[in-house]
């Protein structure tokens, strides 16, 4: 905010304006508050000052005084220009206050139509978002279980399937053994058959001979030669022959029944084992293919199950991309409005230093103005509240006029929030002279 309004400085001290005219000591009105936005701190500026009288006609002089020359009157002039000047740049900060809070105010109306920005939509968003991120990992947690559960299974039928197989050799194993036995089984039988037959054939040859001897005796005795000889009995051939028959018989039928019983007895054992290995194989083969049959429906189910678990990432890494480009839009605007609050509040700062500034020249101001009434009093005292000079026709009064400036500081989040409060409260008083036009009627 600039000026038109100069300053110069007078041999004397004081500062001399550009202006020519004397200035009008008007009300001061109350200034609008100014706010440094939200986020940061708040000033707000307040003022509080009675009506003061404007200075008018010509000075009068004190009784015993008189007022200075040349130099008092040009002290006054310098005085009262810039007085001028001052109402004319209070005027103007009070316009740029206006302008600047009006502002504020819009931009805070575009930008935050309520007391404090609505996160709400975003924040169901992204608790929404979350539910489903939430809903996601439980899905993938209840997948990897039920994949790790088939996986266990697999294992488990692994371990069975081998364990058969194990078994399956050993009972193959056995079987070749069983078989190997049965061959030599066979072959003893075979043998023990071929001796039967030999000991038949032998028997056989026996018969014959004995049947030759016996028509041999009985030719020779069939002459008339009668031998007598006093001999002891000889030995019964056809009794031994028989006996020996009957011996060799019964052993050969003894032999014959013990290995048939034998072979039967073997047969049959390794028939029921044969039989009892068959259905074991064919149980085993069954539950073999019982479980070909549920691994692979465990792989079918784990192919799903992967299928699904590799559609549900990508779903999830494409949330979470579209999520991300609609955070970083939100960031982005949440830059934009962060730079547009520091700009405002760089704005807000230059107003203030210029503020500050303005009032450092107003207390500069009232220190002449001390000065002006102490050459109006003849430098012997300090002002005094409507106290009268001059003589009967003209009258000088003072008045006194005291400002209250308030500053209020105030800590704001960024939602809005009041953190603290602070008030600071400057008390400054001022004195101005008035001069009044009184008239005096003599009584004709």
């Amino acid at each position: 905010m600039n000026s038109s309004h100069k300053f110069s400085q007078t041999p004397s001290g004081s500062l001399r304006g550009t202006g020519g005219s004397w200035g009008q000591l008007g009300s001061f009105p109350r200034a609008p508050s100014v706010h440094g936005g939200a986020g940061g701190v708040r000033i707000s500026l307040s003022f509080s000052s009675p009506r003061c009288l404007p200075p008018g006609g010509p000075w009068g002089s004190r009784k015993g005084n008189s007022l200075p020359g040349a130099s008092g009157k040009e002290v006054m002039q310098n005085l009262n220009d810039r007085l001028a000047s001052y109402l004319d740049k209070v005027r103007a900060l009070e316009e740029a206050n206006e302008k600047l809070e009006s502002r504020i105010l819009k931009w805070h109306e575009q930008r935050d139509p309520g007391s404090k920005q609505n996160y709400s939509q975003y924040e169901e968003n992204i608790s929404h978002l979350q539910e489903q991120i939430m809903d996601g990992k439980l899905t993938n947690a209840q997948i990897i279980l039920l994949i790790d559960n088939a996986r266990m299974a697999v294992d488990d039928f692994s371990l069975k399937y081998e364990n058969e197989h194990s078994f399956k050799k050993d009972l193959e194993i056995e079987v070749e053994g069983l078989r190997k036995t049965l061959d030599d089984l066979t072959i003893v039988t075979t043998d023990l058959e071929q001796e039967v037959e030999g000991m038949r054939k032998e028997l056989i040859l026996m018969k014959k001979r004995h049947e030759q001897e016996m028509k041999a005796l009985q030719c020779a005795a069939g002459g008339n030669v009668n031998v007598e000889m006093n001999a002891a009995p000889g030995v019964d051939l056809t009794v031994l022959l028989n006996n020996m028959r009957a011996e060799y018989e019964a052993l050969a039928e003894q032999n014959r029944r013990d290995a048939e019983a034998w072979f039967n007895e073997k047969s049959a054992s390794l028939q029921q084992q044969i039989s009892d290995d068959a259905g074991a194989t064919t149980s085993a083969r069954n539950e073999l293919t019982e479980m070909k049959r549920t691994l692979q429906t465990l792989e079918i189910e784990l192919q799903s199950l992967l299928a699904m678990k590799h559609s549900l990432e990508c779903s999830l890494t494409e949330t979470e991309g579209n999520y991300c480009t609609q955070l970083a839009q939100i960031q982005a605007q949440i830059g934009a409005l962060e730079e547009q609050l520091h700009q405002v509040r760089t704005e807000t700062e230059g107003q203030k230093l210029e503020y500050e500034q303005l009032l450092d020249i107003k207390v500069h101001l009232e220190k002449e103005i001390e000065t002006y009434c102490r050459l109006i009093d003849g430098e012997d005292g300090s002002c005094v509240k409507s106290k009268g000079y001059g003589g009967p026709g003209n009258q000088i009064k003072e008045s006194s006029k005291t400002t209250m400036v308030k500053t209020i500081v105030e800590e704001i989040d960024p939602r809005g929030k009041v953190l603290s409060s602070r008030v600071h409260t400057v008390e400054e008083k001022s004195t101005k002279v008035n001069n009044v036009k009184s008239e005096q009627r003599v009584p004709s």
